[in-house]
């Protein structure tokens, strides 16, 4: 009755586990695909580097000032000033061209024509007059109207001019994009993907401490019946099960995420902002699996043969050893001191790597997540026309907390079956008649 009871209340917590496992690895996959999808909508190659947003930025900044033109006072009298200035500066160059000797006869009877009915003072009297008609003139609705038309027709020309690849790549994959996530334009996808993976952060992290929990209270359970040594093969074997659970929530949960990105760049073209704002510099998000999986799809050879060490050595071996400390426990005598059984059971620890993978991960994030401070920083700077601020969102998921959990819960049950471990049995003694004691 105490074994079916036992089994009952551990059977419980088990399916607690599992279903919370359950649910972290598809909030983990879900996550997953969804960072996937904003970094390609927000990719770099389709912000920053297209020749394409540039192109439509900069138009729309010149269309402002070519559709928003008007002179002050100011720039009227300069321009003004301006034209006075070429108007008289014509004047002195024709009387010269005129008044220079003349050879033919033609020459000289325009040249005494000229100056028989032209007086220069006089022309350079009417020099003012003439500017500010042509001021007036250029201010005018209509002349306005038709320079803004000339000067967009030749942005248009220019536009048609400038283009890269990227625009019908970009075009079909946010219309695919928008429609999966039911929006429709960029700034409400980015909104609803960040209200998105709010709300799954918060869950996964929810559910992982929950499958943790259940292990727990696992553990607190073998503490207080510890000195039952008939509920001993019943505790160890359904704490092989909860390992069992852990590892594969483990594995195949994210681990590790790495994400670079320029939040802004600001400058100032004729006085209009330009903006880009979460540019993806560089994203990528795995699991233990996914690691795996990745180096063994690679052409090379030594990326194979890390893959097919990893599995070995971090899934593969942790499984056999879990289940070779079962049939320990809960085999027959002979069966559980078979030297198969044996030796997986005490003796290839040395050959786990569960733990060397945690150290591992654990590394790796330091290393690159300081690298990717140290390269973003670089990037940040503040002149005044020109701002830019980077952000790294480099992190560890809730995955490696669990595969940490494997492996401490892993050496405690290692511990415990030193502890409860059935005793070698020992060959009886066969005694020849000649030495038996008279």
């Amino acid at each position: 009755m105490a074994n079916i009871l036992l089994i009952a209340s551990l059977g419980i917590l088990l399916c607690g586990e599992s279903y919370f496992g359950y649910r972290l690895h598809n909030l983990s996959a879900e996550q997953e695909q969804i960072k996937e999808d904003y970094s390609v909508v927000n990719s770099i190659t389709f912000g920053i580097f297209s020749v394409d947003q540039w192109r439509e930025k900069i138009s729309d900044v010149v269309g402002k000032q070519v559709n928003g033109f008007s002179m002050t006072t100011k720039q009227k009298s300069a321009l003004q000033a301006q034209v006075t200035n070429q108007l008289n500066g014509l004047i002195n160059k024709t009387v010269a061209q005129i008044n220079k000797p003349q050879k033919s006869l033609g020459g000289k009877l325009k040249k005494l024509a000229f100056n028989s009915f032209v007086d220069e003072d006089e022309l350079h009297a009417l020099v003012p007059i003439f500017s500010k008609t042509i001021i007036t003139k250029i201010n005018s609705p209509a002349s306005k109207k038709r320079l803004k038309r000339i000067a967009n027709s030749k942005m248009d020309q220019l536009e048609d001019q400038t283009y890269d690849r990227t625009e019908i790549a970009k075009n079909a994959m946010t219309r695919q994009m928008f429609a999966k996530y039911k929006v429709s334009n960029a700034s409400d996808f980015n909104k609803s993907i960040k209200s998105h993976l709010s709300a799954i952060n918060v869950l996964t992290y929810n559910y992982a401490y929950a499958m943790l929990g259940c292990v727990l209270a696992a553990l607190v359970l073998w503490l207080i019946l510890r000195k039952k040594t008939r509920l001993q093969t019943t505790l160890f074997m359904m704490s092989i099960l909860f390992a069992i659970v852990l590892l594969a929530s483990g594995i195949t949960t994210t681990i590790i995420e790495v994400d670079a990105r320029i939040t802004t760049l600001n400058f100032k073209l004729l006085d209009e902002n330009i903006e880009f704002t979460n540019q993806v510099l560089f994203f990528q998000s795995k699991s233990i699996l996914g690691i795996i999986e990745t180096l063994m799809k690679q052409p090379k050879p030594d990326s194979i043969l890390v893959g097919t060490l990893l599995m070995l050595f971090v899934i593969i071996l942790p499984v056999l050893r879990l289940l070779g400390k079962g049939m320990h426990v809960w085999g027959s005598d002979r069966f559980a001191e078979n030297k198969v059984v044996r030796y997986l059971a005490f003796e290839s620890g040395k050959w786990d790597m569960a733990d060397v993978m945690v150290v591992g991960v654990a590394m790796t994030y330091i290393g690159l997540n300081g690298i990717l401070k140290s390269q973003l920083s670089n990037l940040n700077m503040d002149t005044g026309p020109l701002k830019t601020v980077t952000e790294n969102n480099s992190s560890l998921q809730p995955g490696y907390l669990i595969f940490a959990a494997y492996v401490i819960f892993a050496m405690i049950l290692s511990y415990i079956l030193k502890r409860i471990a059935k005793p070698h049995e020992k060959e009886p003694q066969v005694l020849d008649e000649e030495n038996v004691p008279t």
